[in-house]
C-alpha cells in the first residue's frame, strides 16, 4: 500500500508552486514592460514619420490609408478628436468631419432615387465631383472612415456588403436575406421580374412578390410596366450608375437606368 505524503512533503510542494507563481507573474512583467516600451518607441517613431510626411498624408490617398493601418497597430486613433497633438499636426480630423458632411448632403440629395441605398463607388464619385479641384483627393477607404466616424453621432449611416459592392445605407431600414439576396440578382442588368426571382433563387411567386413590395415600399425599387411582354420590371438605382450634374443638388439617374414609361416609385 503506497504512503501519503506527509506534512512536510505538503509543504514543499505548496512553496514550489508559489515560486513558480511568482516567477511566471515576474515573466510576464518583464514582458508587459517590454511591450509597453517598444510601443513607447514605435509611438515616438510614428509622430516623427508624420512630421516627416505630413503633407504626403495629407495630400495621397493610398499614402493616407497605409499611415492609418499603421497607427491601428499600435492602438493610435488619429480621428478620435479634432483637438490634440494628431488634429493640430495633419488636420485630418477637421478633413474627416469635413467629408462626413458632404457624404450626408449627397445621400440625402439622392434619397428620393435610390430610397437611402447608395453604391459606395458612386458615392465617392459624387463626392469627388462635389469637392474643389484644389481639395485634397479623396478614396474609398477615406469614405469608409468618414461613414464610420458618422456612427457616433448615433446616425443610421453604415455600409452593408450586397454580393460584390458595398452599399451606403442612410435609412434605419433594416435589410434582411431574401432582399440583400434580390439586390445582388439585380446587380446583372439593374432590375429583376418575379419570375427571375423566382427561378433563379427557387422562391415561390408569392414570397417572391413579397420581397419585392418590400422593397418598393421602402422606397429601394422603382417598377416600370412599359414592356411590351408584361411583364413588370423592379429597378434598383442603389445597383445603378448616378451622374452628378448642376451643382450640389442636382443629382440624376444615369443612362443605365433607361426606363421613362408607367414607371413609379416606391413611398
Amino acid at each position: 500500500m503506497r504512503r501519503r505524503p506527509g506534512i512536510g512533503g505538503l509543504q514543499t510542494a505548496a512553496a514550489a508552486r508559489d515560486q513558480y507563481r511568482l516567477l511566471g507573474e515576474n515573466v510576464a512583467k518583464l514582458r508587459t514592460d517590454l511591450m509597453k516600451e517598444q510601443l513607447a518607441t514605435f509611438r515616438s517613431q510614428l509622430e516623427e514619420f508624420a512630421r516627416k510626411h505630413k503633407n504626403d498624408i495629407r495630400k495621397n490617398p493610398t499614402f493616407r490609408a497605409q499611415f492609418h493601418e499603421m497607427c491601428a497597430k499600435v492602438g493610435v486613433d488619429p480621428l478620435a478628436s479634432n483637438k490634440g497633438f494628431w488634429a493640430e499636426l495633419l488636420g485630418i480630423g477637421d478633413f474627416y468631419y469635413e467629408l462626413g458632411v458632404q457624404i450626408v448632403e449627397i445621400c440625402l440629395a439622392t434619397r428620393p432615387h435610390n430610397g437611402g441605398l447608395t453604391n459606395l463607388q458612386e458615392l465617392c464619385t459624387l463626392l469627388r465631383q462635389k469637392r474643389k479641384s484644389g481639395c485634397e483627393a479623396v478614396s474609398e477607404d477615406d469614405c469608409l472612415r468618414a461613414i464610420r466616424k458618422l456612427k457616433i453621432l448615433g446616425s443610421s449611416f453604415e455600409v452593408i456588403s450586397v454580393g460584390k459592392r458595398k452599399l451606403v445605407r442612410s435609412v434605419p431600414t433594416e435589410l434582411n436575406r431574401d432582399h440583400n439576396e434580390i439586390l445582388e440578382l439585380a446587380q446583372a442588368q439593374r432590375y429583376v421580374t418575379v419570375d427571375e426571382v423566382e427561378r433563379r433563387l427557387s422562391w415561390t411567386s408569392g414570397g417572391a412578390t413579397d420581397a419585392l413590395d418590400t422593397l418598393l415600399d421602402e422606397g429601394l425599387a422603382m417598377i416600370d410596366d412599359g414592356h411590351e411582354d408584361g411583364k413588370r420590371r423592379y429597378w434598383f438605382p442603389c445597383v445603378s450608375s448616378i451622374s452628378f450634374s448642376g451643382g450640389a443638388r442636382g443629382f440624376l439617374i444615369h443612362k443605365n437606368f433607361t426606363c421613362t414609361q408607367n414607371i413609379r416609385c416606391g413611398r
